[in-house]
Order: C-alpha cells, then structure tokens, then sequence
C-alpha cells in the first residue's frame, strides 16, 4: 500500500455512531411500548418479533433493567414491560443508558482536555451546535412515538404482500427542535 493511502481501521471514529446495541434496544422498547400496560412480554417473544439475537437481547434488556428503562419479571411467566411511560423515554435517553454521554466527538467533552488545539480550536462551535442539535432532536423523539405493535419480522412479511402496515404512520415523528 503506498503512503498515504487509507485503510479500513478497526478504531472507532470520533464521530458519533449508532451501534447494534441501539439499534436492537430501540426495537425492544418500542415493541414494549406498543403491548398493553400491564401486559408482561416474554424475551423470546421481543427476540422473535423484533428479529434480535438472543445474546445481545439479554444483555441489553439487563441494561436497560438496571438504567431504569424496563422492568425485569422473574419466572415462568417472567419477561419484561416498560418501567415509565413510553412516552417518558426518548431516544436520547436510551442511547445514553447504553452507550453513555452523547458525545460526537471526544473534544466537546466538557472537560476540554481531551484535545491540546481546544482553546484555538476554529471548528469545536460547529460540532458542539451539531451535538447541541442531535441531542435536542433525540430527546423530542419518545419511544411511544415509534411504537411497533406487531413486530418488524410481521409487517415485514406482509409488506411483502401489499398490505398495509403500521410503520408507515411512524416514519413521520417530527419533534420540535
């Protein structure tokens, strides 16, 4: 390879990236927050429905348990529900119970020491008005906004087939910023 020629790099970037963690916790949530209330739903029942592999269900359910996110029902009738209204989580909240701070990059950590160019730093307002912005965004968005009722491996199926499915009513959650 010649100098100066990229590579893929196994670092993570700076730049925020939404994980697989997030992606299988918001179909979990938003699953939970579609059932009735009182309705404890089995984790094989979330695993088959949302299409998420039993490994990483179980260790993010137990993170979300312990974030305050979900209640964990122990059991032969065990599973989980949400323990606040759907509407009370928001994606900011989730990603942050998973993932920690939102942070898109590590110099807008509010210590400032993560980068020696921070006090001449000319780009730091335009990325930290970006995260102000995302993180604004992501906290307007409520699970309950984005509820799936019938699971995506079902609506994808019947997508499939022409019918009508429910996420096409979603797809619209425009909170205000």
């Amino acid at each position: 390879m010649s100098i100066g020629a990229s590579s893929k790099s196994t670092e993570r970037s700076s730049l925020m990236n939404i994980g697989r963690r997030v992606d299988y916790a918001v179909r979990a949530l938003t699953y939970l927050a579609a059932q009735p209330q009182d309705r404890v739903v089995p984790r094989r029942e979330i695993q088959t429905k949302q299409d998420i592999p039993a490994h990483f269900l179980s260790k993010i359910m137990k993170q979300l348990a312990t974030g305050g996110l979900v209640e964990s029902h122990m059991g032969a009738r065990g599973g989980f529900t949400l323990k606040k209204p759907a509407s009370d989580i928001s994606l900011r909240a989730v990603y942050e119970c998973l993932e920690g701070r939102l942070l898109l990059m590590e110099c807008l950590d509010e210590d400032g020491n993560a980068c020696c160019y921070h006090p001449v730093c000319n780009q730091i307002s335009v990325w930290g008005e970006a995260q102000r912005l995302l993180g604004s965004y992501l906290a307007n968005v409520s699970i309950g906004q984005i509820a799936h009722r019938v699971g995506l491996r079902e609506e994808l199926a019947h997508r499939g087939q022409g019918e009508y499915t429910e996420s096409a009513r979603h797809h619209s959650a425009e909170p205000p910023l």
